[in-house]
């Protein structure tokens, strides 16, 4: 128990080495300062650009994977808990370090990205729910926080379909991880709901006739 704990503080700390804010300070800017205030990918591409929101994504989807792989490695199977299980656990540490980062102020990201890289490693089958239902939803809506909300919910499909099925860590994963990217774009959804959160139009692919927002 004691190894599980300090892998889900070392995953923690992983998760607070934001990528926005640690090239932020490279360059000298900050983006919580700018656009959204948000120190995550969407944020970065709107205010720094492309390449920028690239290393971030990178960083911020490595360090979820890298705390999952550090679980799987290290972690010992404990009794109602097994070693994938733990690794996933160690997922939603790392997301947690993103959002509440220690060394930042804990004032971080949503942990979207940091999600993505623990499941690709601790749970690689959930991402043929994940990255569909994203994709799909933005396509249709242009919503990126919206579909990010929506792609998260599709984990409790998947751990209802994918095997092993029934009762498991992974509905509890699921549920949590639904749970807290809701919590973290609940702004997001706020917006949505009075029509002031920003669209991407360039990704919106199915749009209505008679105009250009579908109205």
């Amino acid at each position: 128990m004691l190894r599980f704990a300090l892998l889900l503080l070392a995953a923690y700390l992983l998760g607070s080495l934001s990528g926005s804010l640690l090239l932020g300070r490279l360059r000298g800017v900050d983006i919580r300062t700018q656009g959204s205030g948000n120190a995550g990918g969407t944020n970065a591409f709107r205010t720094q650009g492309w390449r920028f929101a690239l290393a971030v994504v990178a960083i911020d989807v490595g360090k979820g994977a890298l705390a999952a792989w550090l679980a799987l490695r290290v972690a010992e199977p404990l009794p109602r808990l097994p070693v994938d299980a733990q690794a996933l656990a160690c997922g939603l540490a790392a997301m947690a370090g993103h959002a509440w980062p220690l060394f930042f102020g804990f004032r971080g990201g949503k942990g979207a990205g940091t999600l993505v890289g623990a499941l690709a490693v601790a749970w690689p089958l959930s991402l043929a729910f994940v990255l569909p239902t994203w994709l799909l939803m933005l396509a249709g809506t242009g919503y990126v926080g919206l579909a990010t909300v929506l792609a998260a919910g599709s984990l409790v499909p998947a751990a209802l379909l994918l095997p092993p099925q029934g009762p498991s860590a992974r509905m509890t994963f699921a549920v949590v991880a639904a749970v807290f990217i809701t919590f973290t774009h609940r702004g997001n959804l706020e917006r949505v709901r009075a029509g002031t959160e920003h669209r991407f139009e360039r990704a919106r692919l199915f749009r209505r006739r008679g105009g250009r927002d579908g109205r």
